[in-house]
């Protein structure tokens, strides 16, 4: 396994429904950067739109994006895209790898605030990728919210969460992403959208990853928001701190 693990997300104003710009500025923004993974906002290829019948990915054109920047890079990218399946929509994360293989997970928690839950269909799935010897969790914005769905079970090392979580509840986000790295004991790297969309909603710069003892790991260079996973470090401090032995059992429903 890799030891240590870059992890890179890119602050990006997304363009209010325009595939073809938004893949463009993301090549151009990590085109120097170097990086073992690199993260994207939810919804990174159209913003965070509720009419999903206008935008929705119907030949896996994002997907087919993502699949072409990873082979060319050689780095794994991610991030969630509104997709039409079987006549249903679904908040689709999509990790891709270099040889082009993905996972995907469809975000549990549809936010009911903005009528996500009646435009998309809920996943049911919990999906934990493995890359270079790290378990990754998969959630999305609102999973955040609900740490049962999230609780580590000890089968994970890492949780990635992309959003669009506007600047009015952005305490709620940094308080909760903090403190899923600590009750979990794991990296939490959040990654939320920045600027202003379409619905006129601000979202300040506000993407962090946390180690698993609450403190603030990443660091952030012009767009980039980076930090570095040592394996090493994560399994001191769980041996140390052996808190998840503790934990309670849940069923998910």
């Amino acid at each position: 396994m890799n030891n240590n693990l870059k992890v890179s997300g890119l602050n990006f104003d997304i363009s209010w429904k325009d595939k073809s710009e938004n893949f463009r500025r993301v090549e151009k923004s990590l085109e120097n950067v170097q990086s073992d993974l690199f993260i994207l906002p939810e919804m990174f290829s159209t913003g965070f739109y509720m009419k999903p019948e206008e935008i929705a990915d119907r030949n896996h054109e994002t997907l087919d994006w993502m699949k072409s920047f990873a082979k060319k890079t050689e780095t794994v990218i991610c991030g969630s895209v509104s997709v039409l399946k079987d006549n249903n929509f679904y908040n689709r994360f999509y990790f891709v790898l270099p040889d082009c293989t993905y996972y995907q997970y469809d975000k549990r928690h549809l936010f009911s605030f903005t009528g996500e839950d009646e435009k998309f269909s809920a996943g049911n799935e919990r999906i934990i990728v493995e890359y270079k010897g790290w378990r990754i969790l998969l959630q999305v914005c609102y999973d955040l919210r609900f740490p049962v769905f999230s609780r580590n079970n000890d089968d994970y090392d890492a949780i990635l969460y992309v959003a669009n979580w506007p600047e009015k509840r952005i305490d709620a986000w940094n308080t909760l992403l903090k403190a899923r790295a600590i009750e979990n004991q794991a990296y939490v790297f959040g990654l939320n959208r920045i600027g202003i969309d379409g619905n006129n909603l601000n979202y300040p710069e506000s993407s962090y990853c946390f180690f698993a003892d609450g403190s603030i790991i990443s660091e952030i260079k012009d767009d980039i928001v980076s930090a570095e996973f040592n394996f090493e470090k994560l399994k001191e401090f769980r041996k140390t701190f052996q808190f998840l032995n503790d934990r309670d059992s849940f069923d998910i429903k």
